[in-house]
């Protein structure tokens, strides 16, 4: 059964490639896509999600907000951050919120099937050595 995946970024054309991207492997199905926080949050509560990935920066509600709401309404529901925030200190914040991985837009076309493939599997995934954090 393919793994259900929201993607929420504020960006369209970002949600249009990241849908477009993952929709070509049949273990992944984009089942909807969210412009802010709060329509996440919304979402994935509604949809109950396997997966959610979110951008840090948005609208109405961060992405290190909605997160946490995401994990404690529905901790079986993982969350890879998908930022343009190339920072350790972010990464250990989106961490600490619940997220299981975190990949950098830059690095995205290089690390983002390996981190979906592996958060979908709740297993970590960063790109940064912390200590107590496992690194891919």
């Amino acid at each position: 059964m393919a793994a259900r995946i929201l993607v929420a970024d504020d960006h369209p054309i970002v949600r249009h490639g990241l849908k477009t991207l993952l929709s070509a492997d049949p273990a992944w199905d984009v089942i909807a896509e969210a412009e802010d926080g709060v329509e996440a949050v919304e979402k994935a509560a509604r949809l109950n999600p396997d997966l959610v990935i979110l951008d840090v920066t948005m609208p109405r509600m961060n992405g290190l907000e909605a997160c946490r709401r995401i994990r404690k309404s529905n901790p079986q529901c993982e969350v890879l951050i998908v930022t343009q925030h190339d920072s350790p200190q972010m990464m250990r914040e989106a961490l600490d919120a619940g997220a299981r991985g975190y990949v950098v837009k830059s690095n995205a076309a290089r690390d983002l099937l390996a981190a979906v493939a592996a958060v979908s599997q709740h297993q970590p995934f960063t790109v940064h050595d912390l200590p107590g954090r496992a690194k891919v």
